[in-house]
């Protein structure tokens, strides 16, 4: 009989997690497989653990791992995966934004059609932040024209993949990770369900604008050398410039005896010049520092403790 290992990232999730488990026990009532709920407890500062490790003593599908820190939620998708024993394989947050129901679909799906992989989408932003909204579309389509990996719109981590898909992911060994981004490279075929914009169970969610920003361009450093091109055409652009101006300041001076003066425009110039080269500098410190990270080959994670020890 098939094995279905789910993987669920928690953080600070003590409230989520019951009703998480309420909506997924109507789930494995209808599909009639083996089930496994790995709970990844990435480094929780309130009562995460204590229920994971009540959940894991009632049920022996409920398993738990919990690390000794934050390592973020890429770390916990990536020790999920490598804890996983399923022949198929999904991921979903533990906040219901994932709506379970959809995982009786995308096992038909697998099971009967010729996909190695589901992946969700949600259709819509309803009811999301107008500002989180734009920024989540501008990222998108940013992100789309400077990589040559297709990242859909409005994608979303939940998944149901084939064990293939998830030994192909974990032979990706880089520390610096974004997870919708090499599935999307693996190349497997995929089927996208899409669904719309849910609300949160309980609780808060734990990704501020600034996070977003962070990881949006952890996407784009982790994909893309397009920043460092775009520092070699602002250099280009900046000695166009400034030849441009020598040639004014040439003319105003030997035929219109002209002489240019005032320091302010000069400040301008070196201010701008300036920025160039420091923005410039900073793209490749960005670059620099995640080769520097990579070449240090640290552990993704450390697992404190887990229900397979007792």
């Amino acid at each position: 009989m098939d094995l279905i290992s789910v993987i669920v990232p928690c953080y600070n999730e003590e409230e989520s997690i019951p009703l998480f488990c309420e909506e997924m026990h109507k789930v494995i009532k209808k599909v009639k497989v083996n089930w496994e709920i790995i709970f990844i407890n990435d480094g929780s500062t309130d009562n995460t653990l204590e229920v994971l490790k009540k959940l894991a003593s009632k049920y022996k599908r409920v398993k738990y791992f919990s690390f000794t820190r934050n390592f973020g939620k890429e770390a916990a998708i990536m020790a999920g995966i490598e804890k996983a024993k399923g022949n198929y394989i999904g991921l979903m947050d533990v906040d219901l934004q994932d709506p379970p129901q959809f995982l009786e679909d995308m096992y038909y799906i697998l099971k009967h059609e010729d996909y190695d992989c589901v992946r969700t989408r949600r259709a819509t932003r309803k009811g999301e932040a107008l500002f989180r909204s734009i920024f989540s579309k501008a990222f998108y389509k940013l992100i789309n024209k400077i990589c040559n990996v297709k990242i859909v719109d409005g994608a979303r981590d939940y998944c149901l993949m084939k064990r293939s898909v998830a030994s192909s992911i974990m032979d990706f060994k880089e520390v610096n990770r974004f997870f919708k981004g090499i599935v999307s490279y693996t190349g497997y075929k995929t089927k996208w369900l899409e669904f719309e914009n849910v609300e949160r169970a309980a609780g808060e969610t734990k990704w501020s604008l600034w996070q977003l920003f962070k990881y949006a361009m952890e996407a784009i450093f982790s994909f893309s050398v397009f920043p460092l091109i775009l520092a070699t055409i602002m250099g280009i652009i900046c000695f166009i410039l400034s030849l441009l101006f020598i040639v004014i300041i040439f003319i105003k001076t030997i035929i219109f005896s002209d002489p240019v003066s005032g320091w302010s425009s000069l400040a301008c110039i070196i201010l701008f010049c300036s920025g160039v080269q420091l923005f410039s500098l900073g793209i490749i410190g960005e670059y620099l520092a995640k080769t520097y990270y990579e070449t240090k080959k640290r552990p993704l994670y450390i697992i404190r403790e887990s229900s397979e020890e007792k």
